[in-house]
Parts: C-alpha cells; structure tokens; sequence
C-alpha cells in the first residue's frame, strides 16, 4: 500500500532532531513537492491524531514565524515546547532560525 502524502509528512518531520526546526516549505522540496507547503501545514494540523507522535511544534513557515501555533491548545504550547528544547522564541519568531534549521534535503 502507497503512503499517503501526510504520512510521508509525518514520517519525515519525526526525524527533526529535538532543538531544531524545519519549514513547512523544506519538507515539501525534500517529499518531491516543492509547491505543496500549505499540504504540509495541513498535514501538521492533523499531526496531534497521529501515532506514534509527530513533533509538528518543530515546523514553522520559511522565516521562522510560529505560523501553525493556533493548531494547538492552548496556543502558547508551541512556543513552549520549543523552549523546553532550547529554542529562542522571541515576539512569535524563532531567533537565530538559521543556526537551529534543519533542512531534509541535506540532513538525510
């Protein structure tokens, strides 16, 4: 049986190391499917059914916008588990989000 494109979404941002972030965009390129960002920002919205767990607070949009925090409850979860990892969060943006990217297409 074929995965399913949010299965391969999952799959693959359960490899995002603790303390580190992707974009929603990065997954897409690295699945074959640089034009599907927003398939991936629906996927992580369905990420808290999934099992085993997907750690979808390590996906944020191409500039580190904390864009997918309304998917959880409450909101500030997101940025709190981001900082429970290490990550600076600063007015709703990660902070030093180069040095703490995780790009697929190169780490795999």
């Amino acid at each position: 049986m074929e995965e399913s494109f949010y299965d391969q979404v999952f799959e693959l941002v359960r490899l995002i190391p603790e303390g580190r972030v992707t974009s929603y965009g990065a997954i897409a390129r690295s699945l074959g499917s640089g034009g599907s960002a927003r398939m991936v920002g629906y996927a992580m919205s369905n990420a808290g059914l999934s099992h085993p767990p997907v750690p979808a607070h390590r996906v944020v949009n191409s500039t580190g916008l904390l864009t997918g925090k309304f998917h959880f409850s409450p909101p500030e979860q997101m940025e709190e588990l981001l900082q429970a990892e290490g990550i600076i969060v600063v007015d709703n943006k990660i902070k030093n989000f180069k040095v703490v990217f995780w790009d697929p297409m190169l780490e795999l």
